[in-house]
C-alpha cells in the first residue's frame, strides 16, 4: 500500500499557488481544517494569515522566507513529469479536499488541474473557484435548488443518464472534441447523474458546495 505524504482524519484544504483570498480560505478551512500547501502556495496561505501543516511539491515556486519559516514541513517530490497541484493530490490520503488557488489566469495551469483532477484515484476533491464548485464524477446524487445551474464538461469520451435536468442528458455522447454541457439547468430539488466511465466534470454554483461535498465525500 502506498505511503502518503500526509494522512489526514480529517478533511483537506489544498492551497495552490493562485490567488487565494482568505474569506475564502476560512470557509474552506470550517469545512477541511488540515491545511496543505502545493509549492507557491504556501506562500499565499502565509499571506492570509495560515501556516500549513505541509508542503508537497518540486518547491522550486516557493519563496526563501516560506522555506525558512516552514523547515521539515517541506516535502519534495522530484519529478518534473506532473504539476505540483498533481503532486500534492497524489500524497493525500484523507476524508475528502477542497483546492484553492488553483482558478488561475493561466489557461495552461487551468487545464493541467482539471487533467489531475479526472485522473485523481483518491479522496474526493472540490475546486473551489470565483463563482463554481467543479469535481470529477461517475455517479453522484445532489440536493439541488431548481434554477441552479449546472454545467458539464468531458474529459474523455462518456456517455451519461440524468434525473432532475431541464435538459436531460440521457443517451448523450459526450467529449471533449465534441458535445458538451454548458449550462444546463436544475429542475427538481433531487438531481442524480450517472456516467458509463470515468471522465465527467460537473461544475455548480460554488454556494452548493456543501451539496457536492454531501453527495461524494467518503
Amino acid at each position: 500500500m502506498k505511503a502518503h505524504l500526509v494522512q489526514s482524519s480529517v478533511p483537506v484544504t489544498l492551497v495552490a499557488g493562485g490567488p487565494v483570498g482568505r474569506r475564502d480560505l476560512a470557509l474552506a478551512l470550517r469545512r477541511a481544517p488540515c491545511l496543505v500547501a502545493a509549492d507557491g502556495g504556501a506562500d499565499r496561505a502565509l499571506a492570509a494569515g495560515r501556516v500549513p501543516d505541509a508542503v508537497i511539491g518540486d518547491l522550486d515556486s516557493i519563496s526563501a522566507e516560506a522555506r525558512d519559516r516552514l523547515g521539515d514541513r517541506l516535502h519534495r517530490v522530484a519529478e518534473q513529469d506532473s504539476t505540483d497541484f498533481d503532486k500534492a493530490l497524489r500524497n493525500i490520503d484523507a476524508p475528502f479536499i477542497l483546492a484553492l488557488g488553483v482558478a488561475g489566469a493561466r489557461i495552461d495551469h487551468g487545464l493541467a488541474v482539471m487533467n489531475a483532477l479526472v485522473r485523481h484515484d483518491g479522496p474526493p476533491c472540490f475546486l473551489i473557484g470565483p463563482e463554481d464548485v467543479v469535481f470529477h464524477a461517475t455517479s453522484v446524487r445532489l440536493r439541488m435548488k431548481p434554477g441552479d445551474r449546472l454545467s458539464l464538461f468531458p474529459m474523455a469520451r462518456v456517455t451519461g443518464r440524468s434525473d432532475g435536468l431541464r435538459w436531460p442528458v440521457d443517451g448523450l455522447d459526450f467529449a471533449p472534441d465534441g458535445r458538451v454541457g454548458t449550462s444546463n439547468e436544475v429542475s427538481d430539488r433531487d438531481v442524480g447523474l450517472d456516467f458509463d466511465g470515468p471522465g465527467m466534470l460537473v461544475m455548480l454554483p460554488r454556494a452548493r458546495l456543501d451539496a457536492a461535498i454531501s453527495s461524494s465525500a467518503r
